[in-house]
């Protein structure tokens, strides 16, 4: 299927231009906007329970945790701070696996005709699939996605060929081959990467896409990754109730190409909760394409380059599948720059969790744009730490940076 893009001009510091810093950074400054597309009386279908049930069959699966950060919560002048720690999730940095395992399960059983079993184990999983073969499986990514599809592909014993960025750091890549997987280094943007997997998988009957984003919305497999990435949102709730505390009131979730945000939706925006909290996306400064399409009230592709920090969030073209669910769904959208980010690293690392650059960004959202998002002494917040360090050289550079 072709991945289509619509390009825009975007403004850059020209050195030979005396005004140009100014306007650039100016451009820096963080944005807010209150999503004038929010539709009050929105109600997503919820997430299957089936895709919660998948996660707890497989080897590993265990709840993340969810850590009360009190200093923080002080340090901003809010009632609770949760963090959902998803820096260490199936044996893998971060939480995509949740959503690549699910899309891949439902995907190979819609080929396969019927779903597997009684399976108890990966090698009985692998046994019902084998039929399937050969297959191999193809994605875009900016590195968390692609390790998790290899994998996966891995467990099942299906070969991968993951498309990246030219900017992608270098440990990111060799993360992704370390699970068996094909590195093809693309030479452009996130968005370039994108319409090279989804060619690939056009071109050959015997290529699956397992892709987070898409250019239509009747693409399924996003949407069975977005159900996938639900149950660490289920897992939250039921934590807190554990402790007899209550939902949050606000939660903070990263958006690239909109899935995470597009579980979020689908979870807290159910039909039946009680209280629903008040949801905002956060995104780059450089990539702030779910908030430029919420000011147009239509798909809005911010190109290239993307090179923010928060390199898992570089991407300039929203998700067909998600987006009316956000637009319908969240309260508003927030675009950041980098400058706090080693900062917001190195706090979490003080409170004993570990991050990566695109796992801080709620946290960044709150210390930038405390008065714009309502904060009070009595606010309780939920932020997700998406990813651990998956680029190890990048996380150490973050915590000199900040010291």
């Amino acid at each position: 299927m072709q991945y289509t893009a619509f390009r825009m001009t975007r403004q850059v510091a020209d050195p030979q231009d005396p005004d140009s810093a100014d306007r650039t950074a100016a451009v820096q400054r963080p944005l807010h906007l209150e999503n004038p597309r929010r539709q009050p009386g929105f109600r997503a279908p919820a997430a299957p329970p089936a895709a919660r049930a998948f996660h707890e069959r497989l080897p590993l699966y265990q709840r993340t945790r969810l850590a009360r950060l009190d200093d923080l919560a002080g340090e901003l002048g809010v009632g609770r701070l949760w963090v959902k720690d998803e820096s260490s999730r199936l044996g893998l940095p971060a939480f995509k696996v949740l959503g690549v395992s699910w899309a891949m399960y439902r995907a190979l059983s819609e080929r396969l005709g019927t779903e597997p079993g009684e399976w108890r184990t990966l090698d009985e999983l692998r046994a019902a699939f084998a039929p399937l073969q050969p297959l191999t499986v193809t994605a875009a990514t900016d590195g968390n996605h692609g390790r998790a599809l290899a994998r996966v592909a891995r467990w099942l014993g299906v070969p991968a060929v993951i498309h990246v960025p030219r900017q992608v750091p270098p440990e990111r890549a060799a993360a992704i081959r370390s699970e068996g997987a094909t590195v093809v280094v693309v030479d452009g943007t996130y968005d370039d990467a994108v319409d090279a997997a989804f060619a690939a998988a056009a071109a050959d009957d015997r290529t699956l896409l397992v892709s987070d984003t898409a250019a239509t919305e009747d693409e399924v497999v996003p949407r069975w990754i977005v159900e996938g990435y639900s149950t660490l949102f289920a897992e939250a709730d039921e934590q807190l109730a554990e402790l007899g505390e209550p939902g949050p009131e606000l939660v903070l979730v990263q958006i690239g190409v909109g899935a995470l945000a597009g579980a979020a939706a689908i979870h807290y925006r159910r039909a039946g909760l009680a209280v629903a909290p008040r949801l905002v996306g956060v995104e780059p400064l450089s990539a702030a394409c779910l908030l430029e399409s919420a000011r147009d009230g239509a798909r809005h592709v911010v190109p290239g380059p993307h090179t923010s920090a928060m390199d898992c969030l570089n991407a300039g073209a929203p998700s067909m599948a998600t987006l009316a669910d956000l637009l319908a769904g969240f309260d508003a959208f927030v675009a950041v720059g980098d400058a706090l980010v080693p900062g917001a690293i190195q706090a979490l690392a003080r409170a004993g969790v570990v991050s990566g650059a695109t796992g801080v960004a709620g946290l960044v959202a709150l210390r930038e744009l405390r008065d714009e998002l309502g904060l009070t002494e009595r606010t309780s917040v939920l932020i997700v730490n998406s990813e651990g360090v998956a680029d190890p050289s990048g996380y150490a550079a973050a915590l000199l940076a900040a010291g």
